[in-house]
């Protein structure tokens, strides 16, 4: 479990899924993360990130508001058999955009994928239309490093490598 100011960040739960598939059957926050999905669909993307905590230790963070308890969304390390590169990635629920949440999570699960996992790097596979990922990834000193290609069965969908080294991260973080 990770702790920021406003933030929890702990392995996905059970009780976790309603948000996450309003999440994932909103158009505009699905929208990047492979479209709309109905709840049955949802469920299994929700079993993959539960069962890579399970049988890998290394799985994306539920983030749970500290003052309410809300399920706000995830974030952290992902690395599945051929990923581009080792990723933190982000996905919010449509009432906690815009309220920097996305910066404060990917900043302790960068901290965690660099401090505990050893990553030398990270990425961001970001949509070229994503702009809110893109300008997230900006403010935590990312930059674009160009398109990449995820796996099967995502490998036809346009994305971009966005990252940083260990080194720049702890020279920015100074």
């Amino acid at each position: 479990m990770l702790e920021t100011e406003r933030l929890i960040l702990r392995p996905i739960a059970m009780e976790d899924f309603p948000r996450w598939a309003e999440m994932m059957g909103d158009a505009e926050a699905a929208r990047f993360l492979g479209g709309v999905q109905p709840a049955a669909v949802a469920w299994r993307g929700f079993m993959t990130m539960a069962g890579a905590w399970s049988l890998t230790g290394v799985s994306m963070f539920s983030i749970i508001g500290r003052e309410t308890g809300l399920w706000l969304g995830r974030a952290g390390p992902w690395s599945p058999p051929g990923w581009p590169g080792t990723e933190v990635g982000w996905a919010l629920h449509p009432d906690a955009q815009g309220k920097g949440y996305g910066v404060e999570a990917a900043t302790a699960t960068i901290d965690y994928a660099f401090d505990v996992l050893g990553w030398t790097e990270v990425i961001h596979t970001i949509a070229p239309d994503n702009t809110p990922s893109q300008r997230l990834a900006g403010r935590i000193g990312s930059r674009n490093l160009g398109p990449t290609r995820l796996p099967p069965p995502f490998s036809e969908l346009p994305v971009d490598s966005w990252g940083q080294s260990r080194e720049d991260w702890r020279a920015r973080s100074r």
